[in-house]
């Protein structure tokens, strides 16, 4: 038997209840939380705290959005099978390349931030050196089976959950007891007794918002494992239900907590307040517990990477707008050659970091931001076009998403919001004017792509 052959079966279903409930914890908690949340309080203060609790409540209804239209037709395996019968092929190619382009530009970052992370141990160690091994080894896991990419998320979000849990826990017996810290005694009075809730006025809170959406990109990933898990029916709705509660426990417990423990404005903007709490209890490894979070949170973006980008190019290959190679799966239901060919783009960035700027990475993460911000935006025109085309299908649907087509206008409207509020920040202004080259750049690919596939019909045609 071949190692590798067409594409008569579907991926393999080796995702199992608890890998996909992980799955979604992981995809709702980023390094934004361990290293940024410093830097979100410090521009918003408490009032952080409702950025978090409205984007989650959005993120929450594009998710329910997202299960009722893969629920809707198992053999969809990812959002681009949907959104080929909603909006038509171009816009399948184009919204399959620049969701690859998400995962392939926060990859790069994140596998070049894990090394860095590894040099806090390990200084003498060139950055290149860990970032290619720890890219290897993600490589060798995804190509085995699917179940190992589900073990290894689970662990990666296990260590967040336990981290972030530890942090609740000690920092609510610390405010409990009034600990004494630097900065005054711990106490809820903290939350509003320096400025108010929203110390920075709405400015402050409204531009908070770019930030807090770029915590959250990553949630859709759940969506893209239904093709690959074990009773899709039963999981994906559970794990899409409970994003509310791990949003209001991870995010805006953990934030409540810190700001109860210190003033909002005692903070330090460029350092994990993580650290800075559990330095405060007396616990000398502090940064070195969090240092191992924030490496495992990185090899957790750069596995999902590899595994969310192999899998959109294997269906963008099944309809025909990626090379036919990429259509293959391994005897172990694995699409080998797309999950290396991601894989080998990541590995760019290992060979790039020696003469790239930082500011291009800045860039290129801003772009993903946007980039991501319409992927979701396309995600909620499917719903309503699948609402308004296949009302007797979306009747049937155990799993609808409340408050249609309300909520659609409002998640669209919020997202517009987003990018407004983005145009007003110095180091994303600029990818708002270069991200259009983007999707210039795509369409005029597919023009082509579909041009010489025209022409090659009609030359055999014509030799017949």
């Amino acid at each position: 038997m071949d190692q590798l052959k067409s594409e008569n079966q579907n991926l393999s279903r080796g995702l199992k209840n608890r890998h996909v409930q992980l799955l979604a914890i992981g995809g709702a908690i980023g390094t934004g939380l361990f290293l940024g949340s410093g830097r979100s309080i410090h521009l918003a203060g408490p009032s952080i705290l409702f950025a978090y609790m409205i984007t989650g409540i959005i993120c929450f209804f594009i998710m329910r959005a997202l299960g009722e239209l893969l629920l809707s037709n198992l053999n969809y395996h990812s959002f681009v099978d949907f959104v080929y019968d909603y909006l038509g092929e171009r816009a399948a190619f184009i919204t399959g390349w620049t969701y690859w382009f998400c995962w392939i530009s926060l990859a790069m970052a994140d596998v070049t931030a894990a090394g860095l992370y590894i040099q806090y141990w390990f200084p003498n160690i060139a950055n290149w050196v860990p970032s290619l091994i720890i890219l290897v080894i993600l490589l060798i896991m995804n190509l085995t089976a699917v179940k190992l990419f589900g073990e290894m998320e689970f662990w990666f979000a296990l260590i967040k959950v336990v981290a972030i849990l530890a942090l609740i826990i000690i920092g609510t017996f610390m405010v409990i007891k009034g600990f004494s810290t630097d900065a005054g005694a711990a106490s809820f009075t903290n939350l509003w007794s320096h400025g108010g809730m929203f110390p920075k006025g709405a400015t402050g809170f409204i531009l908070s918002f770019q930030m807090v959406v770029f915590a959250f990109t990553g949630i859709e990933l759940v969506g893209l494992t239904a093709g690959e898990t074990e009773d899709p029916e039963r999981v994906i709705p559970k794990a899409i239900n409970n994003i509310p509660i791990r949003i209001i426990i991870f995010y805006v417990g953990a934030l409540f907590i810190i700001m109860s423990i210190y003033p909002w404005t005692s903070i330090n903007p460029d350092k994990s307040p993580f650290v800075q709490v559990f330095s405060a209890v007396g616990i000398a490894a502090a940064a070195s517990i969090v240092n191992f979070v924030v490496l495992t949170s990185a090899a957790s973006a750069c596995n999902s990477g590899i595994f969310s980008t192999s899998r959109m190019v294997y269906s963008l290959a099944k309809e025909g707008n990626a090379p036919e190679s990429m259509n293959k799966l391994t005897s172990n239901q694995i699409p080998a050659n797309a999950t290396m060919f991601s894989a080998i783009v990541i590995l760019i960035s290992v060979i790039l970091n020696y003469i790239m700027p930082e500011g291009v990475f800045v860039l290129i993460t801003s772009i993903s931001t946007f980039c991501f911000i319409f992927i979701w935006a396309i995600i909620v025109i499917c719903h309503l076009k699948y609402r308004k085309t296949n009302p007797e299908l979306a009747a049937k649907n155990k799993f609808k998403m409340p408050l249609y087509p309300i909520m659609n206008y409002i998640i669209l409207a919020f997202l517009a919001f987003v990018i407004i509020t983005l145009a007003f920040n110095n180091e994303t202004r600029v990818a708002l004017f270069v991200t259009p080259i983007w999707f210039i750049m795509l369409a005029v690919i597919y023009k082509m792509l579909k041009s010489k596939a025209k022409s090659r019909e009609v030359l055999k045609r014509n030799l017949v």
